[in-house]
C-alpha cells in the first residue's frame, strides 16, 4: 500500500502543511502547484527534499482558486480546464526534474477531484492535460470515477485511492466537506479505518454500511492537525499488520 499525503500547501509567508516531518514516512507527495495553494519556492524546497527522500512526487492539481483552496465548485471551459492543468504539471515537473526526480503521477485536489467523479467532460479536460504536458505519469483518483476510467481509456495507468480521515457515502464516494462527519477526526479511529482498509478491502459507511474499497494508495490529509504524527502512526499500524508500505509509481 502506498502512503500520500498533500503536501507544498503553503504560499509566501503563510505555510499549512507540516512537509519535512509528512516526507520522513509518506510515499508519495501530493504536491500543491499554485492554484489552490504553493508558489515556485515551496514547489522546490519540497521537490528538493522529497527527491532527497525517496518520495514520489504527483503534481496537485486543481481549479484556480486560491481564496477557496480549491474546495469551491466552479464551472470552467473543457479547454481552459486542460491547459491549466498541462500548466500546473508543467510547473511542478522544472522543480522535480531539477531535484533528480519527476512527476510520477497527478492527482485533481477538492472541488475538481469530486467533480470528476461523476463529471465525464471534466474528466476528459483533466486527462487531456495531462496528455498535453507530456510524459505518460499515473493518475490518481476514487474508485469508480469517470476520472480513472477516461484515464484507462487513453493507456494512462489509473491508480485508486482510499482515504483514511474521510467519510464515505454508502455508494462509496467521499461525504461532501460542508456536511456533519465527512471528516474523522478520531485518530484511533483513523488507523482503524486504514487498517481495514489496507487488509480486509472495506470501510464503513456513515450510514453503518460496510463498504468495499480497493486500493493501492491510502491518503493522509495533510492539512488535519497533527497531520504528520497522524500519518506516521498509520504507516507504523500498517507494517505491524503485515502490509508493505511502497510507492504505487
Amino acid at each position: 500500500m502506498d502512503l500520500n499525503a498533500d503536501l507544498g500547501e503553503g504560499f509566501g509567508r503563510w505555510t499549512l502543511t507540516d512537509d519535512d516531518a509528512l516526507l520522513a514516512c509518506v510515499t508519495s507527495a501530493n504536491v500543491a502547484c499554485g492554484f489552490h495553494a504553493g508558489d515556485a519556492s515551496v514547489m522546490r524546497r519540497v521537490c528538493d527534499t522529497a527527491a532527497e527522500r525517496g518520495v514520489r512526487i504527483g503534481a496537485q492539481v486543481s481549479y484556480r482558486d486560491l481564496a477557496g483552496f480549491g474546495r469551491r465548485a466552479m464551472d470552467v471551459p473543457a479547454g481552459e480546464l486542460a491547459a491549466e492543468i498541462a500548466y500546473q504539471i508543467g510547473a511542478l515537473r522544472v522543480f522535480a526534474e531539477a531535484a533528480g526526480s519527476t512527476v510520477a503521477y497527478v492527482k485533481p485536489h477538492g472541488a475538481l477531484y469530486n467533480r470528476v467523479v461523476r463529471d465525464d467532460e471534466q474528466a476528459a479536460a483533466v486527462i487531456e492535460g495531462v496528455l498535453l504536458a507530456g510524459g505518460r505519469p499515473a493518475v490518481l483518483g476514487l474508485p469508480g470515477s469517470r476520472l480513472l476510467a477516461r484515464a484507462e481509456t487513453e493507456g494512462l495507468p489509473a491508480v485508486q485511492e482510499a482515504f483514511a480521515d474521510r467519510a464515505y457515502t454508502p455508494q462509496g464516494t467521499l461525504v461532501p466537506r460542508g456536511e456533519a462527519g465527512a471528516v474523522v477526526h478520531d485518530e484511533d479511529e483513523v488507523v482503524r479505518r486504514s487498517v481495514g482498509m489496507a487488509v480486509d478491502g472495506a470501510v464503513g459507511g456513515v450510514d453503518g454500511s460496510r463498504i468495499a474499497v480497493a486500493a493501492r494508495s491510502l491518503c493522509v490529509h495533510g492539512d488535519t492537525p497533527g497531520a504528520a504524527a497522524l500519518a506516521r502512526r498509520v504507516r507504523a499500524a500498517l507494517e505491524e499488520a503485515g502490509v508493505r508500505v511502497e510507492a504505487f509509481a
